[in-house]
This record gives structure tokens, C-alpha cells and sequence, in this order.
């Protein structure tokens, strides 16, 4: 793992603007912010970011990518804490949002789901580096059942 690599921002086309605003900020909680001066684009930030996480490009008519060619296979964001990724499930439980799975890969737990446009998103959390497991010097990683109980009893009342 290279430590300072990261992902500042990423760009998504979307078939209408408005909707995908509802979502990424009304049921994800990332903030609307100044876009560039294209009509239809959006910035996106997190609650206490200042660069944009994600900018939202509106193009009209566009269509989910077809199953099975190359594209983007999902978008992931890092929320800060299990308590933090616990509010997440609960906001779209609350907002009925249809979840494509939930699991534990050992590093990390993980939420995946679509948005509106179709493409697929990773809300996660990061256990501490601390507790990450290696064998012969290798990260261990899996992909198991997610034990929601635990995650949700992290959510503050």
C-alpha cells in the first residue's frame, strides 16, 4: 500500500442534476458547494471538507453503463468511523434505499448500493491499522457477512 495515495476527486455524469443532488446530499449528507461555471454541474464536498469529493456533470437521456463492458464498477467513499458509517446505513434504511450488500473485509465494513443514475457506491469505514492482521508480511483481507448488530450499536441515539 502506498500510504499517500489518494483519490481527491471524481467526476460523474448524471441524467438529471436535481435528483442526484436529493441524493448525494439530502440522503448522503455531502455538501452542495461552487462549481465551475458549466450550468448544470455540481461540487460536492464532505460536511467539513473543502475540496470537492465528487462533481456531478448533468448530462440529459444518459443511461446507466451496460452489465459486462468496462466502466466504473463503484465510486467509494471513506466515512470516518464505524459510528459514522452505522449513521449512514440508518439514513438509508430510513430513506428505504436499496443496498446491493453489506459486508466485513476484515480492514474495513462496507455498504454498497446505487445511486440514482445507476452507478455503484462503497460507503466504508476503516478499522484502525493497528488491528489489521498480516500473515508473512501480507495484509490478510476477506469479504464476510457484515455483523450489522455491532456496527448499529455504534450509532450514537
Amino acid at each position: 500500500m502506498i500510504p499517500s495515495l489518494q483519490l481527491r476527486s471524481a467526476l460523474l455524469r448524471v441524467a438529471n442534476l436535481d435528483r442526484a443532488q436529493a441524493f448525494y446530499a439530502g440522503v448522503l449528507g455531502l455538501v452542495p458547494g461552487a462549481s465551475d461555471n458549466h450550468p448544470r454541474t455540481l461540487a460536492l464536498h464532505a460536511p467539513d471538507g473543502t475540496e470537492p469529493l465528487l462533481t456531478l456533470i448533468e448530462k440529459p437521456g444518459a443511461v446507466p453503463k451496460p452489465a459486462g463492458v468496462p466502466g466504473l464498477f463503484h465510486l467509494a467513499l471513506l466515512v470516518p468511523d464505524r459510528p459514522a458509517l452505522a449513521r449512514v446505513l440508518l439514513r438509508l434504511a430510513e430513506k428505504r434505499i436499496p443496498l446491493h450488500g453489506l459486508s466485513d473485509h476484515g480492514v474495513s465494513e462496507a455498504v454498497y448500493l446505487a445511486d440514482p443514475d445507476g452507478n455503484g457506491l462503497e460507503l466504508y469505514a476503516d478499522r484502525p491499522r493497528e488491528t489489521w492482521r498480516t500473515t508473512d508480511g501480507r495484509l490478510v483481507m476477506f469479504t464476510r457477512a457484515l455483523d450489522t448488530g455491532s456496527l448499529l450499536s455504534t450509532a450514537p441515539d
